[in-house]
């Protein structure tokens, strides 16, 4: 197993291939995410010598994740296997999306984000940004109300805000990425140096699919990881919580209708966000999962950025369509119905998807060799 300055530190004159880890906000359906994980786990488990103590924070450099996303990086991180994630997280569905909060003219959110809290703070303890318990590198993804600022939360010791943060316990900076407004309210507490901030869910920023920046963090000058590039060096594996298409009719749109326009924008422009972050990882690699990303740009598969790949790109995720549903043999779930982020009923059967999607999707022919341990 890797130390953690192992899995963060690139020797420039001799650079060792970096893997990443992203995983999207969503929600119930971070269920979705963990079977999928689950398949990743086992394929990468099967190649480094099928030991069942294999952890995906022994191969991946760094994990990052928003909202739901976080709370599964967050344990990944310190070491925990896809199946205890999975366990705990039918319990979260109970117990956080259970039951509505009563009515209160003090409170935004219409969940009672104490037994998040509760099971955070049971899942996470004491431990903080700066643990030596956390396995591997580590981002938590929010957006800093106050400031309208995008926050990561970084472990990696060099970052410009390290000391600032590194006191901050892991619990907190993960409470703060899935305090989804008007389902749970903003999470506020002391940054470093007599701080106050106000935190809302990640997903309120471009990056609720935090793949992209966590390719800028890992390779730009600015922050401390200064990885290269190259599609043998550089490795990115994604992952989301489900998707589907928009559907309006037009009279929906128009006129007095108008007025029901607030509460769909922020999920028009968080799918708009998904897709750039999509089109511009496989602009900029030669992905094997490549997707069509609309009928003009179509998957890419014939451009490229740079003269050669920048990266290895892989992004698995399911189409919560009604046909694509019944492909994977869902033929009695609602497809509408089970796109809910918040319903608590749909836990298993998300989980049930993502593990029959993972093992239709994830082949061990799309890790290179390159980027074995």
């Amino acid at each position: 197993m890797k130390t953690l300055h192992e899995h963060l530190h690139q020797d420039p004159a001799n650079p060792q291939p970096k893997r990443i880890l992203a995983l999207d906000g969503g929600g119930i359906r971070g269920a979705l995410t963990l079977g999928i994980l689950k398949s990743i786990e086992d394929t990468l488990r099967k190649r480094h010598g099928d030991d069942p103590n294999f952890r995906l924070a022994h191969y991946f450099d760094l994990i990052g994740g928003t909202s739901t996303g976080s709370i599964i990086t967050a344990l990944l991180a310190i070491g925990k296997s896809v199946d205890e994630i999975q366990e705990m997280y039918q319990n979260l569905g109970t117990r956080v999306f259970g039951k509505y909060r009563i009515l209160s003219l003090l409170r935004a959110g219409k969940f009672d984000e104490k037994e998040l809290e509760k099971l955070l703070e049971e899942e996470l303890g004491q431990e903080t940004i700066g643990s030596s318990n956390i396995q591997t590198g580590i981002c938590v993804v929010a957006k800093r109300a106050d400031t309208g600022g995008t926050w990561a939360f970084l472990n990696h010791p060099g970052g410009k805000y390290y000391d600032a943060n590194k006191g901050i316990l892991l619990r907190n900076a993960v409470r703060a990425s899935s305090a989804a407004p008007t389902y749970f309210d903003a999470e506020a507490f002391d940054v470093g140096n007599g701080e106050v901030g106000a935190f809302v869910d990640g997903g309120v920023s471009m990056h609720n699919n935090p793949a992209m920046l966590l390719f800028l963090m890992a390779t730009t000058s600015g922050f401390p990881y200064k990885w290269k590039t190259g599609d043998d060096l550089l490795e990115i594996v994604s992952v989301g919580t489900g998707y589907a298409k928009i559907r309006r009719k037009v009279a929906e749109c128009v006129g007095i209708a108008g007025v029901k326009w607030a509460p769909v924008v922020p999920a028009m422009l968080m799918d708009d966000a998904d897709n750039h972050n999509q089109l511009l990882l496989q602009y900029m690699s030669k992905s094997p999962t490549a997707k069509s990303i609309n009928s003009e740009f179509g998957d890419l598969s014939g451009d490229l950025l740079a003269p050669k790949p920048l990266l290895h790109y892989l992004r698995y995720d399911v189409k919560l369509e009604q046909n694509e549903l019944n492909d994977l043999g869902f033929t009695k779930v609602i497809a509408e119905k089970i796109r809910e982020m918040s319903d608590a009923n749909n836990k298993e059967v998300l989980r049930d998807i993502g593990l029959e999607a993972g093992k239709r999707l994830v082949k061990d022919s799309h890790f290179p060799k390159a980027f074995d341990l």
